[in-house]
């Protein structure tokens, strides 16, 4: 048993008393940076194609950040392991690393170019996203009606991920709708339900790509809103909506039901492209 006298244990109660402190400023400091990684997720996906989650990826290089950080108050004898495309990196480029490290100084001199706070708004797909930054850390709330299964029924009408974003005008970009509105019930369709919707005529054969399905209340819902319904890019003609079979609608309600209990659940098993 550790007495309050314990060195170690004053600390971690000084700590206590200064986290959430701390976490309100290091969440300053990652909106800060969070339209470079916003610009470039929505490029990956464009690029790689919709099996690709712009927010899961901003959300893994937020954690990689953090964890290279931890350099800063390396002892000397605890590194940090880094991922495997760093282990290349030569050993020049090592070398300032840990340099920058001992120094105290996560960032290296500024190069010509744009700083963190200027405006990216002549970059592709990026246009208006300063309006709906991602709070890093903030958990996204699964909760309230939206989130009962109960309300899943047999007559639940669905549309595909890549309608809806075309519907509310993001079909540029179409990673954008998830990102932002993180809170929106998604299902990541696995392959005997996109063989079903091919058969149905639904949506074209993708190979590996992700597909995923959406409510069309939330999206109607959506476009209601003040955000969109004076948009001029607003056509919702576009959703096409359709009934499921009771089986796969079954499986979302699963998938809502893990999801609002704070489980994750992992993504389809799907074949190469």
């Amino acid at each position: 048993t550790r007495s309050f006298t314990d060195p170690s244990v004053s600390m971690d109660l000084l700590r206590a008393v200064l986290q959430p402190s701390i976490n309100e400023e290091i969440r300053a400091v990652f909106n800060k940076y969070m339209k470079f990684f916003q610009t470039a997720a929505i490029n990956v996906r464009d690029n790689v194609g919709e099996e690709v989650d712009p927010e899961q990826l901003i959300q893994e290089t937020c954690r990689s950040c953090l964890e290279q950080a931890k350099l800063l108050f390396s002892d000397g004898k605890k590194v940090v392991p880094r991922l495997p495309h760093e282990q290349a990196v030569p050993k020049r480029a090592r070398q300032m690393d840990e340099e920058l490290s001992r120094r105290g100084s996560p960032i290296p001199k500024k190069r010509k170019g744009r700083p963190p706070g200027q405006s990216l708004s002549n970059d592709r797909g990026v246009s208006g996203m300063a309006a709906w930054k991602l709070k890093v850390s903030e958990p996204v709330k699964r909760d309230g009606p939206k989130w009962d299964p109960s309300r899943l029924t047999e007559t639940t009408t669905f549309v595909l991920g890549s309608r809806a974003n075309k519907a509310l005008g993001m079909g540029g970009t179409r990673g954008r709708l998830y990102i932002k509105h993180p809170h929106l019930f998604k299902y990541a369709a696995d392959p005997q339900d996109k063989h079903w919707l091919t058969e149905q005529q639904h949506m074209r054969a993708i190979g590996g790509k992700m597909a995923y399905l959406l409510i069309e209340e939330d999206i109607r819902d959506l476009a209601a809103s003040e955000d969109y319904r004076d948009s001029v890019d607003l056509r919702l003609e576009e959703l096409k909506p359709f009934i499921p079979p009771a089986w796969m609608t079954e499986k979302m309600q699963r998938h809502m039901e893990t999801l609002r209990r704070g489980g994750e659940v992992p993504p389809p098993e799907e074949p190469p492209e």
